[in-house]
């Protein structure tokens, strides 16, 4: 097993183990959180040290995945995380969704591929030129119509072998097709999710 070297202090340090108000959190979640321990604004705390442990089982998965050219898929529509979403992703050189989750993206594939052709074909277009004003003009509003949905998956050729989502609240939708697909799924989820979702 390759060692990831995630540590406390650095889970700390980032802030990860602020869970959500009392009043919101999910029961199932209890065995993830540090018992009796609330932050001033009646916060629970998450349990760091089995943070890190999950974080560092998560990688080698990811690693191993990697290993095997398996593709990924990063789901992070908050726009807390899109940035950081779609600079992993860049980095990791795989798919992302960072914006909106269109219903039927992975259900409804043959006809996302139908569309993700489309695009690829407009940007083509695009990049020849040679257009008047008017068509030029009718390109560029459908190309940005399409980016917005589909710039993080516009090579994706097939489904992904693995999808790692980010707030399972927020991408539930994603968390659904997944599930109906069979898709393995890493979440970060919060104190208000259910942990039995994330598989």
């Amino acid at each position: 097993k390759r060692d990831w070297n995630i540590n406390v202090d650095e889970i700390l340090e980032a802030s990860v183990h602020f869970g959500h108000k009392m009043k919101k959190w999910n029961p199932k979640m209890e065995p993830y959180i540090i018992p009796k321990c609330l932050t001033r604004s009646r916060s629970h705390l998450i349990n760091f040290v089995k943070t890190a442990q999950y974080l560092s089982e998560a990688c080698d998965l990811v690693f191993t995945a990697a290993r095997c050219n398996e593709e990924f898929l990063i789901v992070g529509t908050n726009k807390k995380v899109a940035d950081s979403v779609f600079e992993a992703a860049i980095r990791a050189q795989c798919h992302y969704v960072n914006d909106k989750w269109f219903s039927g993206l992975l259900t409804n594939w043959s006809t996302t591929k139908i569309i993700l052709s489309k695009f690829r074909k407009l940007r083509i277009k695009e990049k020849i030129g040679g257009l008047k004003p008017r068509d030029a003009s009718i390109l560029k509003r459908q190309l940005r119509h399409f980016e917005r949905a589909l710039e993080g998956i516009k090579y994706m050729r097939r489904l992904p072998d693995f999808v790692i989502i980010i707030d399972q609240q927020k991408n539930y939708t994603a968390l659904r097709e997944c599930k109906i697909l069979g898709i393995p799924t890493i979440s970060l989820i919060d104190t208000n999710s259910d942990p039995d979702l994330a598989f």
